[in-house]
This record gives structure tokens, sequence and C-alpha cells, in this order.
């Protein structure tokens, strides 16, 4: 085994320990220095016996000693800094294919596409300079990236990408959405590609004013719109209802040909397998190092992610499967009613939203599914009580636990937090780890833990949840559906959730509430359903049909016109064959 040691920077915090650590150390008790100051503090890998003390006593958990596989060469793709996050072996494209990247969050697939897309320099390990072609052409000899990195060299393969963080779009570029697509437009197809993208009615507002799904798709055209051989699209539903995330990757597949390849970072299972025709595991561990796995097919490469064991590589990178269990049957009782409403309506500026008599019964999770500006998120808040509602009422007033869609950050310390929050969910989410940072320091997918456990720590009658699988990978978002449903079951309690991730819903739902009309203009309830009869609606919409993968159980859309669609579609069953 080969060893790393890894010093989280932003964890490590010597003021308030006393460099620990330093005292611990077996090595440094004996006259060595195995661990030294320099502000924080820094491990010498090469003396480092692997002992763990240090890792085990530092209180705020800064440190991992890590032992690699066997297989895996020591010199890593590129090291961010001395004891710092390690990238070891690369994805590579292929021409006429779609290939997707699937791991969690922190493990080094964003750093992978910036090497492919020739933003980072890989340092092959060697802090002191950054590696030319010449030393990356012989680093992967004998293996597809040497091919890659031959052409990218000669400026065969000229790369268009598409950013993970489309939210920093507006403090880059300034002016209206149709000026900045002409600056890129090499295919003048600017026409086409807005129409394809909905993009027609935005063209003329000013990028400042775009919402966050508006910016996705603008970035997606962007990209698009270069000439270029490599497309890479980093996250490219963030923000996107279920509507918009199936046209967005139908259009990402349009752009492949023999000719060109598209590379796909994705955390919605649904989009990816119905995406990519090939897909890269990426594995280790989050902030320290990450790997990347032998290429396989969709079906293959989600199913062995799932199992969390590559047995081509004899490496198991999870304790437990992941595992998309059959519901049980419900069991035939006598429903309580929790609150009921009659007909409700709110008009906002020029949007109106009419939300059709409906209930809630105790115990219940109810999923709530529609396009973006149709108005999910007014009804919560009209819950919630947020907003005031124009006519109609709620029968009974419920203790209310909210979760936004949009999450302030504090100044204040995750530990002030925590306080807060019941112990069994602070363990099940990890959340100690961010105990020292401060609310406004933690990423996007930190921020949604800690404000997911904030809303079901309250003691509440009803639990109102908008998109809680923002920010989160695959992985976290099941870890907090399987959360919720047990906190619901457990407290004998209800809620509400909003969310655009087709799997995630299918499995926390109960109940199913659908939204129609026109978004922007006029939104409508229906139901709450029974979850296949709202689900039938919903894909109706979409014309769509699922199925269910016969070795994990997980829900998969067919392709459009397959034998299995037809079927499903004449029997009137969109959602699973029977």
């Amino acid at each position: 085994m080969s060893r790393i040691a890894i010093v989280e920077k932003d964890k490590c915090n010597p003021i308030k320990c006393d460099y620990l650590c330093i005292k611990l150390c077996p090595l440094n008790r004996s006259g060595e220095e195995c661990i030294i100051k320099d502000k924080k503090v820094i491990i010498d890998e090469e003396l480092c016996n692997g002992c763990g003390i240090c890792q085990n006593r530092c209180p705020f958990k800064a440190i991992s000693i890590i032992n690699l596989p066997k297989e895996l060469k020591v010199q890593p793709i590129h090291q961010y800094s001395k004891n710092g996050f390690r990238l070891y072996r690369l994805p590579t494209p292929m021409f006429g294919k779609v290939t997707g990247i699937i791991g969690k969050n922190g493990i080094g697939k964003t750093t992978a596409l910036n090497i492919l897309a020739n933003i980072i320099k890989p340092n092959l390990g060697n802090l002191d300079k950054e590696s030319s072609y010449e030393d990356l052409i012989k680093f992967f000899k004998g293996t597809e990236s040497q091919n890659f990195f031959e052409k990218l060299k000669n400026h065969e393969i000229i790369v268009s990408y598409k950013p993970q963080r489309v939210d920093d779009i507006p403090l880059n570029y300034k002016g209206k959405v149709i000026d900045l697509l002409k600056k890129v437009d090499e295919k003048n197809k600017l026409s086409e590609i807005s129409k394809i993208l909905e993009l027609d009615n935005i063209l003329n507002n000013d990028i400042k004013n775009l919402s966050g799904g508006e910016l996705q798709r603008v970035t997606i055209a962007a990209a698009s719109l270069k000439k270029a051989n490599l497309y890479i699209f980093d996250e490219p539903t963030s923000y996107l209802d279920i509507k918009q995330r199936l046209n967005v990757a139908k259009f990402i597949r349009s752009l492949s040909n023999e000719d060109t390849a598209i590379l796909v970072v994705e955390h919605d299972l649904i989009i990816l397998d119905y995406l990519a025709d090939l897909i890269y595991i990426m594995y280790g561990k989050e902030s320290c190092y990450g790997i990347c796995s032998q290429i396989k097919s969709t079906k293959s490469g989600i199913n062995t992610y799932l199992e969390g064991y590559l047995k081509e590589e004899n490496v198991k990178f999870r304790d437990k499967k992941i595992q998309f269990l059959v519901k049980p049957p419900i069991r035939k009782k006598t429903p309580i009613e929790l609150t009921s409403w009659e007909k409700l309506t709110k008009k906002l500026d020029h949007f109106n939203l009419e939300v059709s008599p409906g209930l809630i019964n105790e115990n219940e999770v109810i999923g709530i599914l529609g396009e973006n500006a149709i108005g999910k998120t007014t009804f919560i808040k009209l819950l919630a009580g947020v907003l005031e509602i124009d006519s109609g009422g709620i029968n009974k007033k419920l203790k209310i636990s909210y979760k936004p869609q949009y999450i302030q950050a504090s100044n204040e310390l995750v530990q002030d937090v925590l306080k807060n929050i019941k112990k069994e969910i602070i363990l099940h989410l990890n959340l100690n780890d961010l105990a020292f940072k401060k609310v406004n320091e933690l990423s996007g997918g930190e921020l949604q833990k800690l404000s997911i456990a904030s809303c079901l720590s309250q003691k509440a009658d009803l639990y109102l949840l908008d998109e809680p699988c923002a920010y989160l990978d695959i992985e976290q978002r099941l870890i907090i559906s399987k959360l919720i449903r047990d906190e619901m079951e457990l407290n004998n309690t209800s809620a509400l959730i909003v969310d655009h991730d087709i799997i995630f819903i299918d499995y926390i739902s109960s109940k199913l509430l659908i939204f129609s009309g026109i978004p922007a203009k006029n939104g409508l309830t229906n139901g709450p359903f029974e979850v296949e009869s709202g689900m039938n609606l919903f894909l109706k919409e979409l014309d769509i049909t699922m199925r269910k993968d016969p070795e994990t159980n997980r829900p998969r859309i067919n392709k459009l016109n397959s034998q299995l669609d037809r079927i499903q579609k004449s029997k009137g069953n969109l959602y699973y064959s029977k």
C-alpha cells in the first residue's frame, strides 16, 4: 500500500489545540520531525509510519492518513499543495460518445474536467512546476490519455467548457444575454439553439437579472455555440426542472458525432442514465484524494457505483450498497386528517396561482412536481405563512418547520447551530466535521445539509422542504431521502417536498401533488394523488415512460418509441411496467 497524509488547512486550528498532533506523534517525540509547524502543520509522508494517532486525536478532524490501493501508481496526476488533495488517473473522452462521470462531491470530478479542458496544468505531484505536454505524454504512454494529450498539444482537440458554478457568470459578464451569445456564436446557430433551449423570451434580459435556471441554459448555449470537438458540461441540470433537464439532455446528445466527444458530470441518476453512453466512476475520500475507474457501459457503471465495488479492479469504495428498496404495501387504516385547505388564490405581479382544495393526512410525505415558475415555491410559502393568501383559507393552523429554496448563510459558527440539531441527525449527516467553520464559509452542499438538519430538528406538525437535493451528490440525496422518511415515521408527522429529482421524489413520497399551467403566467395544483396516479399524470405531460432496473430496482427512463415505451403507453401505464 502507498500512504498519503492529508491536512485540510481550513480545519486545522493550532491556536486552539496548541499543535496537539506534534506533541502526540511518536516519531516527533523520539526526536524526528514527522510533523512540523508552518502556521498550520505539515506531515512528512516519507517519515510517517501510519500509526494514525494524529488523525484519531486531532480535535478538528483535519488530518487523514490514507493507505491507497496497491495497484495505484504512487504519482498523482495533480496535487494541490503539500499534504493537499490529490487526483489519480483521468477519464478519457471518447469521440462519437457521450461519456458521463459519476461520484461524490469533493472527489476531484471538476479538477479532472479542468485538466482535460486545459484550464489546470497538472503537476504530476511535483509542486514546484507545471508539467509540459511532453511530460504528460510520457506519463500516459501506452494509454488513451497519451493520444488525447498528443492531440491537445497539436491543437487537434478544441475544447468548449460549461463550468459548474453558473452563479459566477454575472460577476464576469455584463450586459444582455443576446450580446453575450453573439460574441461566442462561432457556428452561426444562435437562433436555432436559443429556440431549442427556450431562451427567446430572455435574450434581451440583463444577465445580472437571470434566475439560476436561466443562467444554466444560457451557459449551455454559450458552450455549444463554440466550434469545438470536445464539449465538457459540468453539472448541466442544476436549477432546471425535469422537463428542462430532459430537453437539455436531448440537446447535449445531439452535439455528439463521430468527430465530436462529449464529457458530462451529473448527479441526477435519471438524467445521467438517459444522457450517457459510457461511464467513469470517481471514488476516494472527499477533500483528500480521488481516483478514476476504468470505463464502463452506462448501465454497468451506474449499477457498479450503487454496488460500491469495482470487481475488475478489486476495490471496495463504499461499505454499503445504495439500495432502492421496494416500498412496503400501504397499510389499510383510516387516515387521520392533519389539515386541509379550500380553494386558494395568490397573485404575484403577472403570475396567478390557483390551488385546488386538498388535504394532508398524518404520517404522509407528499412530493411536489412541476416546471419552474409554476407556483410550487409560492404554494409552500402560503402554507408556511411567509406569503399572505389572497382568497380561501387553511382549515387548521399547524406548527410549521420550513426549509426555503434559497438559504441565507449567517456569520455564526456551525457548532453554535449544531446545539439546536438532534444528535442522531448530526451523526447521520456527518455535520460534526463542519463544526469549526462559519456558516457563510460552507459549500452549497454543506449548507444544504445543515439547513435540512435544522428544519427536521424543530418540533412541528408539518415539514416543508423546498428543493432539498440542490447541491447534493447522489449518495447525499439518498441519505437525505431516508432521513426524511424515517423522521416522519418516527415522529408521526408529515412533510411536503418540492424537488426536480424524480428518483428522490419517487423514493420518498407516499403521495404526489402535480402542478400544471404556463410558467411565469399561471399555475394550478392537481391532487394530492396516490403516487402511481400522480406519476402517470406527470409523465404524460413529459411524454416519457419509466421502468425499474431488475438488478438495482432504480427507476430508468425508456427510450422514446422503444418497444417497452410503446407497450406502456398503449396500456396507459407510464410509471413502471407491470
